[in-house]
């Protein structure tokens, strides 16, 4: 059984996230050792800052558990769908449908706006009833661009047990962070110590 939900600063954003919104999103939520878990949307107030912070919603859009809910259910169809290309097991059909679903709920392509000090400029002009659709179709069109372009192959995740984390891998690099680095070599400079004392 897990741990309760702890308030932790967040860990950075795992390497490819600033390319790719779904990463940073499917890591919202990750295992820390001791059986701690964080989830940056586990509550309204949470929801609301995260998609502030990721330009999905103005800072005063008032999430509700609801739609904190439907994020949270499209981010573990979004992780099913990393989990099977990572470890190429077959797709959850539930999680493909759920992620084809969500990019259906409304278009995504900003609309030319025009100011007459300015000019001409492309913005989303969304009406707040729907803030929440727009997110959902901005985050699953955005795990299906990374699992059909070209960081695809290089979708990874960590190799710092317990982190459940997802990253875009660049040469030999197999960790989220610089944290969960230090942890891996910690574990075998520990390894290589006991071995050399049981020989």
């Amino acid at each position: 059984m897990r741990e309760p939900l702890i308030a932790e600063p967040a860990l950075p954003p795992a390497p490819g996230a600033a390319q790719h919104l779904a990463l940073d999103f499917a890591n919202s939520a990750y295992a820390l050792p001791g059986g701690h878990f964080v989830d940056l949307l586990g509550t309204p107030e949470s929801t609301n800052r995260w998609l502030n912070e990721h330009g999905l919603a103005p800072a005063d859009t008032g999430v509700q558990e609801m739609c904190a809910t439907q994020l949270r259910a499209l981010r573990e169809h979004i992780r099913a769908l990393f989990a099977a290309h990572v470890g190429g097991l077959p797709v959850l059909p539930s999680a493909l449908s759920a992620v084809n679903d969500a990019m259906g709920r409304t278009p995504t392509a900003a609309l030319l706006q025009w100011d007459e000090k300015s000019g001409p400029y492309r913005a989303a002009i969304c009406p707040p009833n729907e803030i929440l659709d727009r997110a959902l179709a901005t985050l699953a069109a955005d795990a299906a661009d990374l699992l059909t372009g070209a960081d695809a192959e290089s979708l990874t995740t960590c190799d710092s047990a317990p982190c459940n984390r997802y990253l875009i891998r660049h040469g030999r690099r197999q960790w989220c962070s610089t944290r969960c680095g230090d942890r891996v070599r910690a574990a075998r400079a520990y390894t290589r110590r006991t071995q050399s004392k049981a020989d």
